[in-house]
């Protein structure tokens, strides 16, 4: 094998995880090839994370010309302009994309356009030309699920990739699924203009997030008119003329211009020969250790397709881990429910660490919680935002959870994922000052109440 194509690390996908490591280790020294059959960063810079965060806050500035009044100030909404918006979209994609491929080249980093395929235990094939790493990291990402007899053809029925792409604004839109991304597209539309239906098989908006969060968010969707049925499962889709009729279990109907499936996503792992390699798979998932380590020795897998939260910061944060790993400077493990979620629909809906269910499964009765409302909250009520900051911790020890709803809750998960993950007591954070008005007071509050010594909580 000619030398230039032996690395330290080649790296077989170059999303949010891919590119993460390929940066940490060339900083460290190493030698890195960076394999990607489509652009830098992957899902989440071009078809998730950044270009459905740039639709939501086009919409947030649509509610606030349509709400204008309320604030003394006098504007209309005229209409939205889809190909404004995704020109806006794909400018800021197109800005970061720019950006972190100068950063990869900067840092001598080779990357290979193509599809790869794992041919050997350390080995990546692309386009017949094998580069061969001391350790390989598997980093192939995530696909857009549907559901058995599900089809989606890309007209009616889309996928989220399909539905940035649209160049009208639909009138009516049935979501199926009521996690993460249904929720936040569904804010998107409704911000523009269309009816919007909600259908989830489980039982509440945001099931993996704490009752008390999704409930209020089910709140905030029905004073937005946004419908939703919980608690409902899928039967058959049939495309019509003027749109689609989606049937769900019972026979109960609902028609729509559109129908968005938001099932989830699933890990691209088929045809990449991981199995053949010794790869343990479990439902297509690289099943690993805390350290993300595969079954097979010297290679690792970060990022969508390892079983757990999908999200681009704990991809982008394994990433990291992995070069760390590799060069020897044994860093400690993540901690998974240490990890920081947001959803970005309006409110947004943010937590890190154990919701009140699970804190009671794993401690039992000794666990209390606290709610500060965020209508005693200065900055919140300058935005006419309402949520809340909700605690859990256990009894005389360290909070294990922190939930938020509420306008732009999101920037305040940073000092929530401190407070859990240095196991922290009420009693060692009420202390700091939080900066007034701002939306951060609310932690402090609630905070003090929690330490026995509430100000502007009602308890």
């Amino acid at each position: 094998m000619p030398e230039r194509n032996e690395f330290d690390i080649v790296i077989l996908g170059a999303g949010s995880g891919g590119y993460a490591c390929a940066l940490r280790a060339a900083q460290l020294g190493l030698s890195v090839a960076l394999v990607e059959r489509d652009k830098l960063g992957g899902t989440c810079l071009h078809v998730g994370c950044v270009p459905t965060k740039a639709l939501l806050h086009a919409a947030e500035v649509a509610d606030a010309a349509r709400e204008s009044e309320r604030f003394g100030v006098r504007a209309t909404l005229d209409g939205i302009d889809m190909p404004g918006v995704n020109a806006y979209k794909d400018g800021v994609v197109s800005k970061l994309f720019k950006g972190l491929t100068g950063l990869v080249k900067g840092r001598g980093i080779t990357v290979v356009e193509g599809t790869g395929r794992l041919t050997g235990p350390l080995t990546v094939e692309v386009d017949g030309t094998s580069y061969v790493g001391k350790n390989v990291v598997l980093a192939s990402g995530s696909y857009a699920r549907s559901l058995p007899g599900l089809e989606i053809d890309g007209t009616r029925v889309l996928t989220s990739e399909q539905a940035l792409r649209l160049e009208s604004v639909p009138s009516s839109v049935i979501v199926l699924g009521g996690g993460v991304i249904g929720c936040e597209f569904a804010s998107v539309w409704r911000s523009f203009g269309a009816e919007v239906t909600i259908v989830e098989a489980l039982p509440h908006l945001l099931p993996a997030e704490d009752e008390q969060s999704s409930k209020a968010l089910e709140r905030a969707f029905r004073k937005r008119k946004i419908g939703f049925a919980t608690g409902t499962r899928f039967e058959s889709v049939k495309a019509t003329d003027a749109g689609v009729t989606l049937t769900v279990e019972g026979g109960q109907t609902y028609e729509a211009d559109l129908l968005l499936v938001a099932v989830g996503r699933g890990p691209v792992t088929d045809g990449l020969g991981y199995a053949e390699q010794g790869i343990a798979l479990d439902r297509g998932f690289v099943t690993t250790d805390e350290r993300c380590r595969t079954s097979v020795e010297g290679v690792y897998a970060v990022g969508d397709i390892v079983p757990g939260l999908q999200l681009a910061h704990r991809g982008f944060q394994q990433g990291i881990f992995v070069a760390e790993e590799i060069a020897g400077l044994e860093p400690e493990p993540i901690d998974e429910t240490g990890i920081p979620r947001v959803t970005y629909c309006d409110p947004e809906v943010a937590s890190v660490g154990l919701t009140e269910a699970q804190a009671r499964e794993q401690h039992g009765e000794g666990v209390e919680s606290l709610t500060y409302d965020l209508g005693g909250n200065g900055k919140s009520q300058i935005l006419a935002t309402q949520g809340f900051v909700k605690l859990v911790r256990v009894t005389d020890g360290p909070v294990v959870g922190v939930h938020l709803v509420g306008a732009r809750v999101g920037e305040l998960v940073g000092e929530a994922q401190l407070i859990y993950n240095w196991d922290a007591y009420p009693e060692d954070v009420a202390p700091l000052v939080h900066a007034h008005p701002t939306q951060n007071e609310a932690l402090g509050e609630a905070l003090l109440a929690l330490a026995g010594k509430p100000l502007h909580a009602h308890t």
